[in-house]
């Protein structure tokens, strides 16, 4: 997995509310609770996508 720079990821996070920070952690929480990896990495690569 790519460094994040956390001047950006702090910059990111200060943008959103405490309800979107949730269900951001929840998906994340979800994803990361797979047993498939291959599940796992097609989440990421989708939600990659979606957010372009």
């Amino acid at each position: 997995m790519n460094n994040i720079d956390m001047g950006k990821l702090m910059a990111m996070l200060s943008k959103m509310d405490k309800a979107d920070i949730q269900k951001g952690l929840e998906q994340a929480s979800k994803m990361l609770n797979e047993k498939d990896k291959e599940a796992i990495m097609k989440q990421i690569n989708n939600n990659n996508n979606n957010n372009r």
